[in-house]
């Protein structure tokens, strides 16, 4: 008979040819555990996903509250469903004036596909552009931001009139003209290892958007729901983006993604032609009942109060010779290493210790950190031992 690490390779269809193979029977908190009983604490959650670590009871008790109620009914956008209600109308209470109209769909890259055709229906423009080393999602409108070929070589041709800018590069500002439909940027650069923007980076890119006519698509699929120590990193900037997109956290371990824009760009969906972006199971009311807990509770709690100390912690503690740099953003770290190779070493360093964390798509040479909301002090001083622990028994 195979065991199900056989049936995993031979069933379940790969995406590399090393896969971790964690065979993970639980998880609580900021803890996986394997068949064998080992704990892994989770310092990368999911890649920003279970923000309020594994199982949080807020949002298990609203899952299972929602499943006594009713899963699927009818395709998106036709019942009026109270998780989607609600959720909606909480997120616009704490979002500017004019992200007051909320699209739910499954993942960030679905989100940024229907933004994408939000811009084009809108403006009636066809030309995008997007930062070199963003990474906004695997379908092929999404993936065509990606100004990296390594992954998008193998699957061309992708949409044309994509053009990229360098992040934090004032000078390419002006690379956005009137022929442009939309600016898709990171709030924070995430793929790239953590570049946050410069002084007035994004509000100038808001003022040349102002003045072109083009519209300011705003990915805060992995820095949003206080991962930064703001509710949205945007609030930093004195910017508001005519389109958001939020997804990973927001489930709080659910799959879910949102786009969000005025409701008058948003009706241009209605008509020319009617359903003029639809999903089956966007909004699932399970989903949307776990993501409405979630955000209740980062909004009720002092969780987001306790990110800037809870950083610093992180940054006292991983000091050791090897680290080049660390980059952050909230609770949400890259250290940098000399190489893909040492960085890879780590992670097994790590693993082997019962600590799991991760690389960058577009920076291999940094360690990955972005852990739940909910990590304790003690747990991140055990973490930072770990890793510097695991740098130590590492060859350059």
């Amino acid at each position: 008979m195979l065991s199900e690490r056989q049936l995993f390779l031979r069933h379940i269809a790969q995406t590399s040819e090393s896969p971790l193979m964690l065979e993970i029977e639980r998880a609580q908190g900021l803890y996986l555990y394997d068949s064998a009983g080992k704990s892994y604490m989770d310092l990368i959650a999911g890649i920003s996903v279970s923000i309020l670590g594994h199982r949080h009871p807020e949002v298990q008790r609203a899952i299972q509250n929602q499943l006594e109620k009713y899963w699927h009914t009818l395709v998106y956008g036709e019942f009026v469903l109270s998780p989607q209600v609600q959720l909606a109308t909480l997120l616009s209470k704490n979002l500017p004036n004019t992200l007051n109209s909320v699209y739910f769909t499954n993942s960030g890259t679905e989100a940024i596909e229907g933004a994408m055709k939000l811009a084009k229906r809108v403006t009636g423009r066809k030309h995008f552009i997007a930062a070199h080393d963003a990474y906004h999602g695997s379908t092929q409108g999404a993936m065509s931001l990606n100004s990296s070929t390594y992954f998008t070589k193998a699957y061309k041709p992708l949409l044309p009139n994509i053009d990229w800018l360098r992040y934090n590069n004032f000078d390419d500002i002006e690379k956005i003209t009137k022929k442009t439909a939309a600016v898709v940027i990171e709030a924070v650069q995430a793929e790239a290892g953590i570049i946050s923007p410069k002084k007035n980076y994004l509000k100038t890119i808001r003022e040349r958007c102002n003045e072109t006519g083009s519209l300011l698509i705003l990915d805060e699929v992995q820095s949003g729901l206080g991962r930064t120590g703001k509710l949205w990193a945007f609030c930093r900037h004195q910017i508001v983006p005519d389109i958001l997109v939020l997804a990973k956290g927001l489930g709080g371990g659910m799959p879910i993604g949102a786009f969000i824009a005025d409701k008058k760009l948003m009706d241009k969906f209605t008509n020319n032609p009617v359903l003029g972006h639809i999903t089956t199971f966007g909004g699932h009311p399970v989903s949307c009942a776990a993501a409405l807990a979630t955000l209740q509770t980062i909004l009720t709690s002092d969780l987001i109060e306790q990110v800037a100390r809870k950083e610093k912690l992180f940054l006292d503690n991983l000091k050791h010779p090897m680290i080049k740099e660390t980059r952050s953003a909230g609770l949400w770290l890259a250290v940098e290493l000399e190489n893909f190779s040492v960085v890879q070493q780590v992670i097994q360093n790590c693993l082997k210790k019962g600590l799991l964390t991760d690389w960058f798509l577009f920076n291999d040479k940094c360690l990955r950190i972005a852990p739940p909301l909910t990590i304790s002090e003690a747990e991140i001083l055990k973490a930072c031992k770990i890793i510097t622990d695991a740098l130590t028994n590492t060859k350059e």
